[in-house]
């Protein structure tokens, strides 16, 4: 009996030490209430307006029907139309598009010979669930109100995937898994930072150096680019040992790239460690932004394919950048500098992080 009134006792202390530290408090109320309203919402497997390109080279009356057709289930947006096969390649490399529509010139001949496809879809087969959806677009029977055609009881569409014609799971999972990887490890070695010194006693003696709070941010992150990079390597190596995953593009750019998004999340993480009163407030601030880096990326469902209000959630996140630049370089072979807008985000996202963080430390000595 006296030891049920001991362990009372303790976890009447317990609860009373949760209600003081709200921040806790809230934390553990509110963030599953969050993520399951946003996640519940956000995920849809259920893809459609992927964005898209037509290059329309007969321009008769039966390859607009088609076309009008095709605008009309609502599976693809079509963005922009092009003249040439060449263009809709381009666009697919530099990640513009995700399927590109070609009709050749004699469409209206080729929708009368079942020997030959009418229509080639080039799909983006770094992702698996786009090449699904090009191949329900595929089994959609299109009805041409025109005398010239009669079914043949064969579709009209060919898919032709491009950067993953095997359709290799591990060349689509392996370079989204490389930012959820680095997302993780990066911020939660800064996450715990500042508060780790804190808890220790050495924020003291920090306070009473010469240095300043930027000097301390960026002497804080520094050490933790280099890890990115070994990270990095190691991750790229074993891709490429066991699951022969490529680099197609510049190895150079990808380190450039990496370097960019490892310190994009590593001032995410002192801006967390900034905001936190224990380590434990950090961790679960890091996972709240760990799950939506993982689910609204572009990682697990196509970024195209998801609500609106969650793609507005995803571009913040870096995560969502550097898979767009992962995937670009090491399987379609871009450019860096045809990613640009995706790499100029990641180094505004850690000034403009590293800035706050920095401002933040200042006001809590103050």
């Amino acid at each position: 009996m006296k030891s049920f009134s001991r362990v009372l006792a303790i976890v009447k202390k317990e609860v009373r030490q949760l209600r003081r530290d709200r921040l806790t408090f809230g934390m553990v109320v509110g963030l599953p209430v969050i993520q399951m309203l946003l996640f519940g919402y956000a995920i849809n497997t259920d893809v459609r307006h992927l964005k898209t390109a037509i290059a329309d080279q007969a321009d008769t009356h039966l390859s607009q029907q088609f076309v009008a057709e095709v605008r009309q289930t609502q599976v693809v947006d079509i963005i922009e139309s092009v003249p040439t096969a060449r263009d809709l390649e381009d666009l697919l490399r530099r990640g513009r598009i995700s399927i590109g529509v070609l009709i050749p010139a004699d469409f209206d001949r080729r929708v009368n010979d079942p020997a030959r496809a009418a229509v080639q879809l080039l799909v983006d087969g770094t992702d698996p669930t786009i090449l699904g959806v090009a191949n329900q677009l595929k089994s959609i029977p299109f009805g041409f109100d025109s005398t010239q055609y009669s079914p043949t009881g064969q579709s009209v569409i060919e898919v032709r995937p491009f950067y993953n014609p095997e359709r290799r799971t591990p060349v689509n999972i392996i370079p989204g898994l490389m930012g959820v990887i680095l997302t993780m490890t990066m911020i939660l070695f800064t996450a715990v930072a500042i508060v780790r010194e804190r808890e220790r006693g050495n924020l003291e003696l920090l306070i009473n150096t010469p240095l300043s709070s930027t000097e301390l941010m960026v002497g804080k992150v520094i050490p933790y680019i280099v890890i990115g990079m070994l990270q990095l390597a190691l991750i790229l190596g074993v891709g490429r040992l066991l699951f022969d995953v490529p680099v197609r593009g510049s190895v150079v750019d990808l380190y450039l790239a990496a370097t960019a998004f490892v310190a994009a999340n590593l001032a995410l993480g002192l801006l967390i460690s900034t905001a936190a009163n224990t380590q434990f407030q950090a961790m679960q601030m890091m996972v709240f932004i760990l799950l939506p880096s993982i689910l609204l990326s572009g990682f697990m469902f196509p970024f195209d394919g998801m609500p609106t209000f969650a793609q507005y959630i995803g571009e913040v996140l870096p995560n969502t950048h550097f898979i767009r630049l992962t995937r670009g370089i090491m399987l379609r072979d871009a450019a860096l500098a045809e990613l640009l807008p995706d790499l100029f985000y990641l180094i505004g996202f850690t000034l403009v992080a590293m800035t706050v963080a920095a401002m933040r430390f200042s006001k809590r000595l103050d």
